[in-house]
């Protein structure tokens, strides 16, 4: 008798693990698939950091490490607070943990109670929403536009911020859909946030290094909101590290706390080889995180240059990331003969099937009229991509 609680009955699955498991499904069964559904680099992890683990496997870091961190670590993340972003972060603030979405759940446990409202500016990161829903919240979502690049404005911010308001999570360059905020819209934001004690922004900072236009800016850089933000960020998408599973947070020290008693409880300290790596690779810089920034640039142009040329399609040229969000409304209520697309994940169902191109239905971000692309794969298979995305489309009437 299967007995389940309503916690894991009312968390959806990840779409885009869920897409990314369908198109290997398909691939071993010989079926020539292009994925573009995770948000994953193809680069290989730098020599240097690989370097940096194996040594670590020889010179025995083979123990239980602290729960936050192992100290150099966090006084290296400590450094690069400092000297990228501005922020005074000190290793007591700074917690180590599985990956960005690990130091997400962290803060959003240790900070929301049951019934809390968290806000959610659409489009969002999948795992965002059903995060707040484990921890009891309630999000509040303020919708955004293709024509306003995707982005909030203040006065929208403003006007959903109740006295049940406890967090707002903040994502710039964006997943999914590529946009950066300026210094000046940014700093909007935070003045919002300063009108409205009790209310704590997480600050997403994961693409910070795959920006193509202007400067990356900390929301935590706003002094006035200093102690009411928490710095989210990791190796993963600026060095190819995802399968590392390394991020960390900067953060009030009682709130780096309350993260490092629970993850106590949870993990305790993340795995100590990964960790090495992670400190080999923000204490040096081989070149490969700018070469990886201009093949992603290269592949913005090409992707966003096919995509215009497809009738029916609507989309902003990203800044950062390596996502492209195109408006498939257009395409709804078509059919080939054979399938009718009511909605973006019929969309893409239908590509999956009859292009062998997997990308992501825009509901699971927030955003029912639109897919998710990466081009986080090589330039030939986006050109060969988007050439059967255009093939399968044109057949819609």
């Amino acid at each position: 008798m299967e007995h389940l609680s309503d916690r894991i009955k009312s968390l959806s699955v990840s779409q885009t693990l869920a897409m990314a498991q369908k198109s290997r499904e398909l691939k071993a069964k010989g079926i020539d698939v292009i994925s573009l559904s995770l948000g994953e680099p193809d680069f290989n992890t730098p020599d240097y950091i690989k370097e940096a683990a194996k040594k670590a496997i020889d010179d025995n870091y083979s123990k239980y490490p602290p729960v936050p961190g192992y100290n150099d670590l966090r006084e290296a993340i400590s450094r690069k607070f400092r000297e990228e972003n501005g922020l005074t972060y000190t290793p007591d603030q700074i917690v180590v943990s599985a990956g960005g979405k690990h130091s997400l759940i962290n803060v959003i446990l240790s900070l929301v109670n049951p019934g809390e409202e968290v806000i959610l500016l659409a489009p969002y990161w999948v795992s965002y929403y059903d995060q707040v829903i484990l921890a009891g919240g309630k999000p509040v979502i303020i919708e955004t536009t293709l024509e306003n690049e995707f982005k909030v404005l203040p006065e929208q911010l403003d006007l959903v911020i109740t006295p049940k308001t406890r967090l707002i999570i903040f994502n710039s360059p964006s997943n999914p859909t590529g946009m950066a905020y300026t210094r000046e819209e940014t700093e909007s934001l935070a003045r919002v946030v300063k009108k409205h004690e009790g209310v704590f922004i997480i600050s997403d900072e994961i693409y910070e290094h795959i920006l193509f236009r202007g400067e990356h800016v900390s929301m935590a850089s706003f002094d006035y909101i200093f102690d009411r933000v928490i710095t989210v960020n990791g190796v993963s998408k600026g060095y190819a590290m995802t399968g590392w599973r390394i991020g960390y947070i900067g953060a009030p020290v009682w709130l780096a706390k309350a993260v490092d008693k629970l993850q106590g409880q949870f993990t305790s300290g993340v795995c100590s080889i990964a960790q090495r790596a992670a400190l080999a690779a923000l204490m040096s810089d081989d070149g490969s995180r700018g070469r990886m920034r201009d093949a992603f640039l290269r592949r913005r142009d090409i992707v966003c240059k096919l995509l215009k040329e497809i009738k029916g399609l609507k989309l902003k040229v990203p800044q950062g990331a390596f996502y492209v969000m195109p408006d498939v409304s257009a395409f709804f209520g078509k059919s080939d003969g054979e399938t009718t697309i009511r909605n973006s994940d019929d969309l893409t169902l239908y590509l999956l099937g009859k292009a062998q191109v997997a990308v992501v239905g825009g509901d699971a971000f927030g955003a029912p009229n639109c897919i998710r692309i990466s081009y986080a794969t090589s330039d030939e298979l986006l050109i060969e991509a988007v050439k059967r995305i255009r093939g399968a489309l044109e057949k819609l009437r």
